[in-house]
């Protein structure tokens, strides 16, 4: 194939139908497209995360290495996704959280309707038959119905015998006609309620007429391979044709989720005619093909956070192409509507207790305050907690080790991994663990440096600094050393700087310290992985009772059930949007003295974790 002199290795690739992961977007950070140039013409802009025996073999990060003529290039196999995700297995158990009367609470509803049929002397066009019909017995009025609808009306109604079932969504200024159904067809009704996360996308399957959650898929966004964090993928969408493809990627997840829920029930994708939607503000900008470039440049702003009513067919969704799609609200540029859902789902709202809401991603978004007053900010904590950006860092999946404990004498690591065989690589819960125990075992300093001097062959200087090795070669099913590296320690200890920054500017703001926070609810897929005792070792959460700390889930999703369910419960999350007040932390010098504070083990200041400081005690005295 032929590729213009001066395309990057991806274009060539993407070019040729060959699909290369991009997990930074782009930006040669990560060393995960690295691909071998065999024989011809190529020139390496970066060589960010290769080694001196990589470039010796060839590799090159296909992201940053020009085309200069003819090339021959290996592409090793990609990363794939094995695990099935526990959040699949978890939303399962979502129950209907309030009173539920369809007749009241929902916005789309079904009609069975008896149309006169026309004659010589009632010459009356159909559709003022049927909005006849639909005034006199069930007191609808000033019904509009969208051109794709006309198209059909005149031969639904009489291949139907003028007895039709209409769908209609009474959520606007007036009510619309979504599809008219041959018969009576008024025993069922579905909706779909989507957490669309940078890393996981969560779809439930909803019975409208009772309520329950009746089928539940979750599976990677798409988009991971363009991209781990919402940095990269605003980069990327700002790219040529990146938008457009990052839109199709996210819209193609969320249609396999929907096809193997309905399929599981033998249910039509068409009878969905309601979805209600969560996410980032980046996720939801990308979904609306609206541009996010502005989000991550200063002063930080979004084209909406109060996103329209969409149609499913104008997002590519297979479900009814006439059905709304309603992109629930946020607040700014990194507080989206996955808080605000999460506000609601989890009471944070409603409570007279001083509580903190924190949900950890790419992003550490959180929310303080009780149902008088709600304060909130969004740190840049970056894929670290997510594996990316580590050197041996993966995702939660097989072979990723998730848990780990050192002996504080040998200096010996025992390892859990996911799946149970050799390990690959660490994820974020197995990087929390590991920098908190090396730190309480004298591995690591305050400030993560290695040391050195242990009498133990797991402290060496590497090619990329002082590391400690978790498993040897023999041990691993790479064949390979898995180490953490000072970058590495350094780059997660500025993520978990970040969060904890963003704790204690939230509670300064209102006059307040981390002791006032009276409960600490976690929500989203990280927090079921979390221990506590090694996040708090580390610095990552606040030095609190055990028992002020509670986990919910996912409840970016339920929050989206619950708004799908009732229009007071949607009104109720705007209102939240409106009601929170929202910090910018860039903006702050404070947030910066707060951080470089913060970017030691726990925290330069001892006080602030007495427990910590009672464990080190104890490894000293023995």
């Amino acid at each position: 194939m032929e590729i213009d002199h001066g395309a990057l290795i991806t274009d060539a690739a993407e070019a040729a139908g060959i699909d290369i992961n991009v997990p930074c977007g782009g930006q040669g950070r990560c060393g995960r497209c690295a691909v071998v140039v065999e024989n011809g013409n190529a020139r390496r802009r970066s060589t960010m995360r290769l080694s001196a025996a990589d470039l010796e073999a060839g590799y090159a990060l296909a992201c940053q290495t020009v085309v200069e003529g003819d090339l021959e290039v290996f592409v090793p196999p990609q990363e794939e996704i094995t695990r099935h995700l526990t959040t699949e297995k978890t939303a399962a158990k979502v129950s209907v959280p309030f009173d539920y009367d369809w007749r009241a609470h929902q916005t789309v509803l079904k009609y069975f309707v008896e149309v006169e049929p026309p004659s010589i002397s009632d010459n009356t066009d159909d559709l003022a038959r049927l909005e006849r019909e639909l005034a006199k017995c069930c007191d609808i009025r000033g019904l509009y119905a969208p051109l794709p609808m006309l198209r059909t009306l005149a031969q639904m109604l009489r291949r139907a015998d003028w007895r039709v079932t209409a769908v209609i969504d009474r959520g606007g200024e007036c009510p619309r006609l979504i599809d008219v159904l041959p018969g009576d067809q008024t025993t069922n009704l579905f909706g779909a309620a989507v957490d669309i996360g940078t890393t996981t996308v969560t779809v439930y399957l909803v019975d409208l007429l009772s309520g329950e959650v009746i089928e539940t898929a979750a599976d990677y966004n798409g988009q991971l391979k363009r991209g781990e964090d919402v940095i990269s993928r605003i980069v990327y969408a700002s790219k040529g044709n990146g938008l457009v493809e990052l839109q199709t990627l996210v819209a193609e997840t969320i249609n396999k989720l929907i096809q193997r829920t309905t399929m599981r029930r033998k249910i039509d994708p068409k009878q969905i005619y309601k979805m209600a939607i969560v996410g980032n503000s980046t996720m939801i900008h990308i979904l609306l093909g609206l541009p996010p470039e502005q989000i991550r440049l200063t002063p930080y702003i979004t084209t909406v956070n109060h996103p329209p009513q969409a149609l499913a067919q104008e997002l590519n969704l297979n479900i009814h192409p006439l059905a709304p799609i309603d992109c629930l609200p946020g607040v700014a540029s990194f507080m989206g509507a996955d808080i605000t859902a999460g506000v609601l789902s989890s009471g944070t709202h409603a409570s007279d207790t001083v509580t903190l809401f924190l949900d950890i991603g790419t992003n550490g978004e959180m929310v303080m305050g009780t149902r008088e007053w709600l304060v909130s900010c969004a740190c840049s904590a970056g894929p670290a907690f997510e594996g990316a950006g580590v050197y041996a860092g993966m995702r939660a999946t097989t072979g990723a080790i998730e848990e780990v404990w050192i002996n504080a004498k040998t200096y010996e690591p025992t390892i859990r991994v996911i799946g149970g065989g050799k390990p690959r690589g660490l994820c974020g819960s197995g990087l929390i663990s590991l920098i908190a125990e090396m730190f309480i075992t004298g591995v690591t300093d305050k400030a993560g440096s290695v040391n050195l001097s242990l009498p133990t062959q797991r402290v060496r200087q590497g090619e990329h600094g002082a590391e400690y090795v978790i498993a040897w070669a023999n041990e691993t099913e790479t064949g390979k050393d898995i180490v953490i590296t000072k970058p590495d320690i350094d780059n997660l200890l500025r993520a978990k700087a970040a969060i904890y920054a963003g704790y204690v500017m939230l509670a300064q703001s209102v006059g307040m310290t981390m002791n006032d926070v009276e409960q600490m609810l976690i929500g989203g897929s990280f927090g079921q992985y979390l221990n506590i005792e090694k996040a708090i070792e580390m610095g990552l959460l606040p030095d609190l009772p055990w028992d002020r700390f509670k986990f919910l889930g996912n409840t970016a999703a339920r929050g989206a059930y619950m708004a799908l369910l009732r229009r007071d419960a949607r009104e109720e999350i705007a209102e939240i949007a409106k009601k929170m007040t929202y910090i910018e932390l860039a903006a702050d010098n404070a947030f910066t003295e707060q951080f470089m504070a913060a970017l030691f083990l726990p925290h330069t200041d001892m006080t602030q974790f007495p427990s910590v400081e009672k464990v080190l005690e104890g490894q000293e005295a023995q």
